[in-house]
């Protein structure tokens, strides 16, 4: 059972607080950032709000104050005197803005993929349909095992993170029917390249690794796939990942109140 530091709900039109509703199953969008340390840090916290802000006038969800507004519900809920490791998750329908903290859970090397055959609903976009993935994620340790989607027989991302293989030190992510997140986007800057092909169940035996990349695991690196009798050769490209990951959290700034 997740545990939370805090669940508050707003009405959109005119920020006053409702009763809470978690929004999973509505036509929506959100976004998790990892808000860290004394005084708070919020990393990529910049690229989390445009992409939010973008992805919901997408949904036709617009309002011309709507980034001003999410500023003063963040500012309203986080305190300048608490220590922070949580994830805060901002989600967005017509009506209500929701915001909550929850602790984060550092991923363990002995972290196992479970396959679950399944394509999220307009996967391009960070939507709110994701109860079914949700009902798979709360019956699990996530510190240690996540479920990776699978559609035609592709592996496409898990429910909580993008993926990349590793075959011959080169990296590999599925070409489409998965949402690049903000971790991503930042790989994507400090790898020379990143090959996009279909990532074939039959051809996973031929990757020496695999990675999750994410807001809530930052990077972790897959040890197992039981269903695919897959084990990690090694854990080169994953430590290489660290340390660009350790850089940019060293060198974020603290949120501005």
């Amino acid at each position: 059972m997740v545990t939370y530091l805090l669940k508050k709900s707003y009405q959109l039109k005119d920020l006053k607080q409702i009763e809470f509703q978690d929004l999973w199953g509505d036509h929506g969008i959100f976004t998790t950032m990892w808000i860290f340390g004394k005084p708070a840090k919020i990393l990529f916290f910049d690229n989390h709000l445009k992409k939010l802000i973008l992805s919901l006038k997408k949904y036709q969800i617009k309002k011309k104050s709507l980034r001003s507004d999410i500023l003063k519900i963040i500012n309203k809920n986080l305190s300048k005197k608490k220590k922070y490791n949580h994830l805060l998750r901002i989600a967005i329908n017509k009506k209500v803005i929701s915001i909550s903290l929850r602790k984060r859970v550092k991923p363990k090397l002995n972290f196992n993929l479970k396959l679950v055959k399944l394509k999220r609903e307009k996967p391009e976009f960070k939507n709110l349909k994701y109860k079914k993935i949700l009902s798979y994620l709360s019956k699990m340790d996530n510190s240690q095992s996540d479920i990776a989607l699978v559609s035609n027989k592709k592996l496409l991302e898990t429910g909580t993170s993008n993926l990349l293989f590793v075959k011959d030190q080169k990296f590999f992510t599925p070409k489409k029917d998965y949402y690049e997140g903000n971790t991503y986007k930042f790989f994507k800057t400090k790898i020379t390249k990143i090959f996009k092909k279909d990532i074939l169940l039959k051809e996973i035996k031929n990757y020496d690794e695999i990675l999750l990349i994410g807001s809530g695991k930052g990077v972790a690196s897959v040890r197992t796939i039981n269903e695919l009798k897959w084990k990690r050769k090694n854990l080169k490209k994953f430590k290489f990942l660290s340390k660009q990951y350790d850089a940019v959290i060293n060198r974020c700034n603290s949120y501005r109140f």
